[in-house]
């Protein structure tokens, strides 16, 4: 049974992505940047033969034009706890990793670490610096409540979702910024470009609508 990815995002439309950073860099340049980080991450992971690649959109409607190799499904309704578990469930039996689009180091090489952390334990997480995580890979035992009620977008999140694998052997990959408000893409901008990012080079693989 092949390794799949799923790639959490919402689909790019105008005055709906990265909310936060849009109060400072405005709507147009906070749609640029989302649209070029998921170009990149696609892009990077469907180049690793080695896993099956999900792009799970929200809203559930929305017309996005998808990349070769990349598979849609949507994300449903609930909170990120239930849209996630929903996600993951579709995929019980092998091994699976989910992961959010807006942190533009992350790529292929940390999702093959995460699936070899699999083979000494039964989840990975990819922390990132404010205390959420960015990635979660699950092999078949799992929890029977994967998030309880974890406090999302909060410096909580992950501390919260490690309470339901107390019990459970746990391996990590690297800690991560993610990007959601000016601060956060400033710190960007001074970082070396990561492989695949596709920040000053505009792409047009993945089209609002």
């Amino acid at each position: 049974m092949r390794d799949t990815v799923i790639v959490f995002a919402r689909a790019p439309r105008l005055g709906t992505v990265k909310r936060r950073l849009a109060l400072g860099i405005g709507d147009r340049a906070a749609l640029r940047f989302h649209t070029a980080t998921l170009t990149a991450l696609l892009r990077d992971l469907t180049s690793c033969r080695r896993f099956d690649v999900v792009l799970a959109v929200t809203p559930d409607r929305a017309f996005v034009r998808l990349p070769p190799r990349v598979q849609r499904i949507e994300q449903g309704h609930g909170d990120l706890g239930t849209r996630m578990t929903r996600a993951l469930s579709r995929y019980p039996r092998g091994r699976v990793a989910l992961m959010g689009c807006d942190i533009p180091q992350a790529g292929s090489d940390d999702i093959r670490a995460a699936l070899r952390g699999l083979g000494t334990a039964d989840a990975v997480f990819g922390p990132a610096a404010d205390g959420g995580y960015w990635l979660i890979a699950l092999g078949p035992r799992r929890p029977a409540e994967l998030f309880g009620s974890a406090r999302w977008s909060t410096e909580h999140a992950l501390a919260d979702t490690l309470n339901q694998f107390r019990h459970r052997r746990t391996n990590f990959v690297r800690t991560l910024h993610d990007v959601d408000t000016v601060a956060d893409w400033r710190h960007l901008q001074l970082a070396p470009d990561p492989p695949g990012t596709l920040r000053n080079r505009p792409d047009q693989t993945i089209l609002p609508r």
